[in-house]
């Protein structure tokens, strides 16, 4: 059986500012579009943090309940959540969750994979997902053309 998968998130941080964005889209396959108006991107811990998910449905709700948990933990401290998330996945020894998330407070920008990896982009921009490297590509193009604002 197919996995449903959620394609792309995208993440900008710029002046100060950082939004992350979803194409809502939930796709079964390479190419079977299921519905084009899911919610990708959530507000955790009293709204100081937005995160973004891309791939198989289940893993990526899976994942972002147990990164909420730490920040509940680590009173919203994000870099410290993000760690202590990447281990106890590595020492579950999960192999076969497919799924990535986008993190984002006020400071700090990060991808968060289901095996534990844990990335701060070099360039406040980064994407995820089966469409992550258009958006991506597209993001920082834009950010070093422009004068757009994260949000635009």
């Amino acid at each position: 059986m197919e996995q449903f998968r959620g394609t792309t998130i995208v993440a900008v941080k710029k002046g100060g500012k950082t939004v992350i964005a979803g194409d809502g889209q939930v796709t079964m396959g390479q190419s079977v579009i299921l519905k084009g108006t899911a919610h990708k991107v959530r507000r955790l811990y009293d709204d100081k943090v937005v995160v973004g998910f891309a791939g198989g449905t289940a893993d990526a709700f899976a994942m972002c309940e147990e990164f909420e948990k730490m920040l509940n933990k680590y009173s919203g401290s994000l870099m410290r959540s993000a760690v202590e998330y990447a281990k106890n996945i590595r020492n579950s020894h999960r192999g076969n969750a497919e799924a990535m998330m986008i993190v984002a407070d006020k400071d700090t920008l990060l991808i968060l994979t289901s095996v534990g990896d844990v990335v701060e982009p070099d360039d406040g921009v980064c994407a995820i997902g089966s469409g992550g490297d258009y958006a991506l590509s597209a993001a920082k193009a834009l950010i070093r053309n422009t004068e757009l604002d994260a949000r635009e």
